[in-house]
């Protein structure tokens, strides 16, 4: 009786080591934040502008929009963007077959015509053209003044912190 007691306690012991037939479900991957460049949120909605020519390209998450002055105003899909050292690109086809590129540059950047100074250095090729002007998310740039630095604003209304 012994013997058969221990044989007992070593098939239990050995079936507690043994993995369950039932494996926990994979844990499911949290979605990757979006990058960060000079402390502008990349996924959020952005805007590059430039002057003389006025233009401005509109990333919206699902499409990189170009419009200018006498311009007609171009489509394209938005990608992910490529990010290399202190730059993020973006580069697609607009509906018209237009190739357009944007480059933003993590360096302030000053419009020439405000006394704004943008987080980002913006550098837009379109077909031929290279254009250069600043970029920042669509809500910074709805909060600023006419002067200032161009930030995006907390809940609290402060400045959110570069990272």
């Amino acid at each position: 009786m012994r013997a058969f007691a221990l044989t007992a306690l070593a098939v239990f012991g050995l079936s507690a080591c043994s993995p369950s037939a039932e494996a926990p479900a994979a844990a499911e991957a949290a979605p990757e934040a979006a990058p960060v460049l000079a402390g502008v949120d990349l996924g959020a909605p952005l805007r590059a502008l430039g002057t003389e020519p006025f233009w401005a390209v509109e990333l919206t998450g699902s499409e990189l929009v170009y419009s200018g002055v006498d311009r007609p105003e171009q489509r394209a899909p938005q990608g992910e963007p490529v990010l290399q050292g202190t730059m993020a690109i973006w580069e697609a086809t607009t509906g018209a077959g237009t190739p357009l590129s944007v480059t933003l540059t993590a360096t302030e950047c000053s419009d020439g015509m405000s006394d704004r100074t943008y987080p980002l250095t913006a550098m837009v090729k379109v077909g031929e053209e290279r254009l250069t002007g600043c970029a920042a998310t669509v809500s910074a740039l709805n909060a600023a003044g006419e002067s200032g630095v161009v930030v995006d604003m907390g809940p609290s209304g402060t400045a959110q912190p570069a990272v």
